[in-house]
C-alpha cells in the first residue's frame, strides 16, 4: 500500500510498548494508522524518528497522546495496554466513545474486584463474579458493545521481524471479526476467527503461567522431554481452570491456546519466560521486576490462578507449586519435585 493512500478509514492502536508498535507496524500495511502513546515526549519523539528498539515503524503511522483524538479519527480501535492500566485507559478513553466504535483489544490480562489495600499474592480465593476479562471491563466502563480480542502465539519481536504468524480475532459479532480480519491479515499473518471471546481471552492469559514455568525450567537446564511434560500437563491444568470460569474446552486447543503456550513456553523472547529463566538462575523476584522494561503479566496471573483454584477446589499442582517458589522463596528444584510427585491419572482427563 501506498504511505500516502488516505482512500482507508484510519485505525487506533492505543500502546506504544512492544507488541502495540509490532500491532501497528503490520496494520499499517492495510491501513493509516493512529498510534496513541500516554507521554508526550515519546509522541513527540516518534515523530522526529519513528523507530522503536531499533526497527523503523511503518510510514502509514502518525503518533498522538490525546484519546479524544483516537476517538474522534478512528472508530476501530486496538487497546493494547498492560492489564494493571486497562481500567484506568478505559475511563479515560469512554467519555470520547460511541455505540459506532470497535474495540479489538489485545491485553492477556484479567481485572480482579478485591480490597483497597490487598495485594494479588495475598488472594486466597476468587469466584467468577470477582473476575472480569478486559472485555467484560469495556463493556462496563463504556457504551461501547461491539468488542472483541486478538490472540495467539503472537510474539512481538518475532512480528516485528516480519516473520510468518498467526492470530485469533475474537468476537460475538461476525462483523467484529471482519473488520480485525480486513485490517490484520496479510501474506506473512493468518487470521482465524472465533465466537468463544471468553475461551481465547482466557487461553491468553492463563498460558502467561507456564511460560514462566517453562523459563525455570530451562533455566535449570533441562530439556525436550521436561518441557513436553509441561506444556501438557499445563495444558491439562489451564483448561480445567477456563471450565470453571465458564469457557469451553475447544478455546484451548487452537492457536490462542496451545499455539501461544508451545510459543511463549518455547521463548526467550517471552517476558514471562524470560522472568523463569531468571529466576532459575538466583536473580530475586523484586530485581527481576524492577529490572524489566514491560510488565510480565503472569506473575499476577499465578496469583489469581491459584485463588481461582482454590476457590473451585479444582487441581493446579504446576500454578501452586510456581506460587510458592514465586511468592514464598521456595526453592525452585523443591517446586519441580513437587509437580514430579504429584499423582496424575488420566493422561487427558479435562475433555
Amino acid at each position: 500500500m501506498n504511505s500516502n493512500d488516505t482512500s482507508k478509514p484510519t485505525v487506533g492502536l492505543i500502546g506504544a510498548g512492544s507488541f502495540g508498535t509490532a500491532l501497528a507496524n503490520m496494520l499499517a500495511e492495510n491501513a493509516p494508522v493512529l498510534l496513541y502513546a500516554r507521554r508526550p515526549e515519546v509522541v513527540e519523539a516518534l515523530r522526529k524518528k519513528p523507530v522503536f528498539k531499533g526497527r523503523p515503524l511503518h510510514p502509514n503511522i502518525s503518533y498522538t497522546n490525546e484519546l479524544e483524538e483516537v476517538a474522534h479519527s478512528c472508530n476501530l480501535i486496538f487497546p493494547v495496554v498492560p492489564s494493571e492500566n486497562f481500567r484506568e485507559l478505559m475511563q479515560n478513553l469512554s467519555p470520547f466513545l460511541r455505540p459506532y466504535h470497535i474495540l479489538i483489544h489485545g491485553t492477556k490480562g484479567m481485572n480482579i474486584k478485591m480490597g483497597q489495600n490487598q495485594r494479588f499474592r495475598e488472594l486466597e480465593t476468587l469466584s467468577r463474579d470477582q473476575i472480569q476479562t478486559m472485555s467484560e471491563l469495556i463493556r462496563e466502563e463504556s457504551v461501547v458493545l461491539r468488542i472483541g480480542c486478538v490472540a495467539g502465539p503472537n510474539l512481538a519481536t518475532e512480528i516485528a521481524d516480519g516473520q510468518p504468524a498467526a492470530t485469533v480475532v475474537a468476537s460475538h459479532f461476525d462483523e467484529v471479526i471482519r473488520a480485525g480480519k480486513a485490517v490484520l491479515r496479510s501474506t506473512r499473518f493468518r487470521v482465524h476467527d472465533s465466537h468463544d471471546l471468553l475461551g481465547i481471552e482466557l487461553a491468553g492469559v492463563l498460558k502467561n503461567i507456564m511460560a514462566i514455568a517453562a523459563g525455570i525450567l530451562n533455566g535449570l537446564g533441562y530439556g525436550a522431554n521436561t518441557l513436553a511434560l509441561l506444556i501438557t500437563r499445563g495444558l491439562a491444568e489451564i483448561v480445567t481452570l477456563g471450565k470453571v470460569l465458564g469457557a469451553d474446552p475447544r478455546a484451548f486447543l487452537g492457536l490462542a491456546g496451545i499455539g501461544d503456550l508451545v510459543a511463549t513456553c518455547s521463548s526467550p523472547l517471552s517476558r514471562n519466560f524470560t522472568v523463569g529463566y531468571r529466576l532459575a538462575k538466583g536473580e530475586k523476584l523484586d530485581h527481576i521486576i524492577t529490572d524489566m522494561e514491560e510488565v510480565a503479566e503472569g506473575l499476577k496471573t499465578v496469583c489469581i490462578a491459584r485463588a481461582i483454584a482454590n476457590y473451585y477446589k479444582v487441581p493446579a499442582p504446576i500454578t501452586k507449586a510456581l506460587y510458592k517458589t514465586l511468592f514464598e522463596e521456595m526453592d525452585v528444584t523443591r517446586g519441580l519435585r513437587l509437580l514430579m510427585e504429584y499423582p496424575f491419572t488420566e493422561d487427558v482427563e479435562y475433555i
